[in-house]
């Protein structure tokens, strides 16, 4: 038997709804920028501006200002200490790493520690040293891995919705090249990307890559805002974000090749002569598509929030990420990426574009 959310299919009016959707779209995405500005740019975490991470254990609960204090004698540069857990004895503290080895930092951390704390004493659980150089080209490799697969995923939907293969791989490869031209002449990783990306947006607008450009404003629309949220929250950006980032590309895209695939299905289903509206065709298509999408999100939601609340530290960011994650992701399924269907084109458009080629089986007509 199987499993419904609703009794009836829903008649929601989503394209119609997309105008407020937008508007807070639009909303979120400048408070985060700003808020990256005001901040002098993203936080960047030990894995990408270098440093050391050092997660320290009491044996009885502390103040993290007492242990701020304990360390100033050190001069660590960026020092900051974030709390683990909820007995405060737990404590993750980073800096940059000054010119000490690791065994350096260790004896160094523990002895300034055991002066203030006599009747408290501490462990160094986990040490983990980056420098600068190795910093910044995780950082850039980071970067240009995330650029890529939005470049091969405007491949893969070109090709399985628009029948264009040929024309989506010749421009991969031009971006592709461009990249590293770029890179050639010395330009910051950061600027390729955004340089990249902008071409690719033009690019596929040009040559009517419809439903690419809708998945790819749509990504865009994710990572932003989940950016912009995670700076408000004074996040720095590492590994295990940048992890849950790529993860929440492959979610939110999933979510969307599933509607595409009932918008594709419908426009088959109409009526030469008189097809539908396109707006009433999407609208269709995400109804009949809803209770899935509820049932996808709440799922990965309870998994990503039990992570978040009851994971530990090593893996908080990455879970508070996937929990803020889902809900954009959702939302850009329903509200940005379909929607962007019908700014560039109409149902004749679409069903052209889509219209099946009749192929004779062998013997059909008593010839082999």
């Amino acid at each position: 038997m199987s499993l419904h959310i609703f009794s009836k299919q829903t008649k929601i009016d989503f394209v119609g709804m997309r105008h407020y959707a937008y508007g807070l779209s639009a909303l979120l995405i400048l408070v985060g920028l700003i808020t990256i500005f005001m901040n002098g740019g993203l936080r960047y975490g030990v894995d990408f501006a270098g440093g050391a991470a050092v997660q320290l254990q009491f044996e009885k609960p502390v103040a993290d200002e007492d242990i701020k204090k304990s360390l100033a004698e050190m001069e660590l540069p960026g020092l900051a200490i974030q709390q683990y857990g909820e007995d405060g004895r737990d404590y993750l503290v980073r800096f940059s790493t000054p010119n000490l080895t690791s065994e350096g930092i260790r004896s160094n951390i523990l002895s300034s520690l055991e002066k203030s704390f006599a009747g408290n004493p501490a462990s160094i659980q986990r040490l983990e040293m980056v420098g600068p150089k190795v910093g910044a080209d995780l950082r850039n490799a980071a970067l240009e891995a995330m650029y890529f697969a939005i470049l091969l995923i405007t491949v893969y939907i070109s090709g399985r919705f628009e029948q264009r293969w040929m024309i989506a791989a010749l421009m991969a490869a031009v971006l592709g090249s461009a990249m590293y031209v770029m890179g050639f002449l010395g330009m910051d990783m950061v600027y390729r990307v955004i340089g990249a990306l902008a071409l690719t947006l033009l690019i596929s607008w040009k040559l009517k890559l419809n439903y690419a450009l809708g998945a790819i404003v749509g990504l865009l629309h994710d990572v932003l805002i989940t950016l912009g949220l995670l700076a408000m929250m004074g996040k720095e950006i590492d590994l295990n974000i940048i992890a849950a980032l790529m993860t929440l590309v492959g979610y939110s895209l999933n979510d969307t090749i599933i509607v595409y695939d009932r918008i594709r299905e419908n426009l088959q289903n109409q009526p030469e002569d008189n097809p539908a509206p396109l707006a009433d065709i999407i609208n269709l298509s995400v109804n009949q598509t809803l209770g899935r999408t509820i049932m996808t999100s709440a799922t990965t939601l309870i998994a990503a929030l039990s992570l978040t609340i009851l994971g530990g530290g090593a893996i908080h960011d990455f879970a508070l990420t996937m929990s803020l994650g889902v809900f954009i992701g959702t939302f850009s399924s329903v509200f940005v990426s379909n929607p962007i269907l019908l700014l560039l084109g109409d149902t004749r458009q679409y069903m052209v574009a889509r219209k099946k080629v009749e192929y004779e089986r062998p013997g059909e007509h008593g010839v082999v």
